[in-house]
């Protein structure tokens, strides 16, 4: 009998811990029928009263079991409801004006309703467009300027992002699922690059499920199962990211 049969033995400085995130409800998904997706009314949506809950349950329990005291870089797709979530989840208490830090955002951005948070006491922020939702034709996908995402979000590293304008997204042409699960494969790799050992990352359902369904092809179907269902809004998956070669 082989005693290794179905476990793996790594150095632990070839692993990295993965926290992935998906928003809380937008207002296109609370909406029942299929045809806002198209509609220019929910231009890269936002959170929804029942998301701002569910971000806040998820507040509460990574600080509840020490997540949020591990985390060293939280990434977020640069979408509005994705940014949203990443700083409700992850950020600092409610900002004041007498902090001489920048908010990570202001007060009623989107016209949330939400105070403005604060960028003290929590981890780094930063904008990835490598973690989006499937691009082009549903305008709840396409991004805002990163003028206008900076001046709403300010403690948020936008470096990584050339473009002002969102030139990835066409409103004719939407990625096939084979892209969006390898734009995932390219993102882990420059996750792979990052020196912190333990990230957040707050992205969509479709891009999270088919990036992680290209793994646990070799693993037992319950495990593959557990890999690769669909995410719950603000559902919090944590997986270990093992460089093996």
């Amino acid at each position: 009998m082989d005693a290794t049969a179905g476990r793996s033995l790594y150095s632990s400085h070839r692993t990295k811990t993965i926290h992935l995130v998906r928003h809380g409800q937008g207002h296109v998904a609370g909406d029942k029928e299929a045809n806002k997706y198209q509609s220019f009314d929910c231009f890269d949506a936002q959170l929804t009263s029942l998301g701002w809950k569910q971000v806040g349950n998820l507040r509460r329990h990574v600080q509840s079991c020490g997540l949020s005291k591990r985390i060293e870089l939280v990434v977020t797709s640069p979408l509005f409801r994705t940014m949203q979530t990443a700083v409700g989840a992850f950020g600092g208490e409610v900002y004041s004006d007498d902090m001489h830090v920048p908010p990570l955002m202001v007060q009623n951005a989107g016209d949330s309703n939400c105070p403005a948070i604060s960028s003290l006491n929590c981890p780094p922020f930063l904008a990835v467009e490598l973690c989006r939702e499937h691009l082009g034709v549903n305008p709840c996908d396409k991004r805002r300027s990163i003028s206008e995402c900076r001046s709403l979000f300010p403690a948020i590293d936008f470096s990584m992002i050339e473009q002002d304008e969102d030139i990835l997204w066409t409103s004719d042409i939407r990625e096939t699922n084979g892209e969006v699960a390898d734009r995932g494969l390219m993102f882990l790799k420059w996750l792979w690059t990052r020196k912190e050992k333990e990230i957040a990352i707050v992205s969509h359902c479709g891009f999270l499920f088919h990036v992680l369904s290209v793994f646990g092809n070799d693993c037992h179907r319950s495990v593959e199962d557990e890999i690769c269902k669909q995410f719950a809004n603000c559902e919090l998956r944590s997986f270990v990211l093992v460089d093996w070669r």
